[in-house]
């Protein structure tokens, strides 16, 4: 399962978040290295989902810090990063309905456009038209590579649970991201769609270093593909450590395994 890890791709010190009165997340530090698969876990109201969103730049945190690459993002929001090769996917499926599930992948690519602007557009650059060739074919790789081909034509709002979350896979993965972030992958799934999810994931990360952060309630898919878990409870990290450490940790047995069973 394992892949030789880098030096840590993102990495957070000193996370606080607030609201109100209320601390969700409490002096947190995280690290996720290049080429791992990083599992976040906890009860319900642990905090997951909030250093999540601080870490994809949606919420910024009342205090810490965020780093990515070398460089401190934690002011920068989701589209630039994004932009830097950080994409992710979401608890509740996020795809345009109406659109068919190629143009879905397809509108994906569309952030690097080509250059040239509208002129080249008019007039059909040779440039612009080798760079939409090339887009139209990393479209197709995915589209099968995620199972979804036989669906490519079908309105992305008439698939059922299984393969719209391999949509929203496919469009984060479309333009190969650098750390991948994923909300409850395996929620609404069956065993053998979770598997199929887990085994591009693991694809994308063999082929490209992909890093991937994942926030999960459905421990056995966590112990199975993860290389190392964090557990988060009451906002702050009580363990950490490869998923035979974090099954055999008393204090997470007693926060949280004992009420998955």
């Amino acid at each position: 399962m394992s892949e030789t890890s880098d030096p840590a791709l993102a990495k957070i010190e000193g996370i606080r978040v607030e609201f109100g009165g209320v601390v969700a997340v409490d002096t947190v530090d995280l690290q996720v290295r290049g080429g791992e698969i990083c599992g976040l876990i906890g009860p319900n109201g642990a905090g997951k989902s909030t250093l999540f969103d601080v870490i994809a730049g949606v919420r910024t945190p009342t205090k810490g810090c965020v780093q990515y690459d070398g460089d401190d993002v934690t002011n920068k929001n989701s589209i630039a990063l994004a932009r830097r090769g950080i994409r992710r996917t979401f608890q509740q499926v996020q795809v345009f309905g109406w659109l068919s599930v190629a143009d879905n992948v397809l509108a994906a690519t569309e952030w690097r456009r080509g250059g040239g602007g509208v002129l080249a557009d008019l007039v059909a650059a040779p440039t612009r038209s080798a760079l939409r060739r090339n887009r139209l074919e990393r479209v197709e790789e995915v589209i099968r590579s995620c199972g979804l081909w036989d669906h490519r034509d079908r309105p992305a709002a008439t698939l059922p649970t299984g393969h719209a979350r391999m949509l929203e896979l496919a469009r984060a993965i479309v333009d190969p991201p650098r750390l991948l972030m994923l909300d409850e992958p395996a929620s609404g799934l069956d065993s053998a769609e979770a598997e199929r999810l887990a085994e591009e994931v693991h694809r994308v990360r063999s082929v490209h270093g992909t890093a991937v952060l994942l926030v999960e309630h459905s421990v056995p898919f966590v112990m199975k593909h993860c290389d190392r878990i964090v557990v988060l409870d009451l906002g702050s990290v009580i363990a950490e450590g490869s998923p035979d450490e974090i099954l055999n940790d008393p204090l997470v047995q007693t926060a949280y395994l004992g009420h998955s069973k």
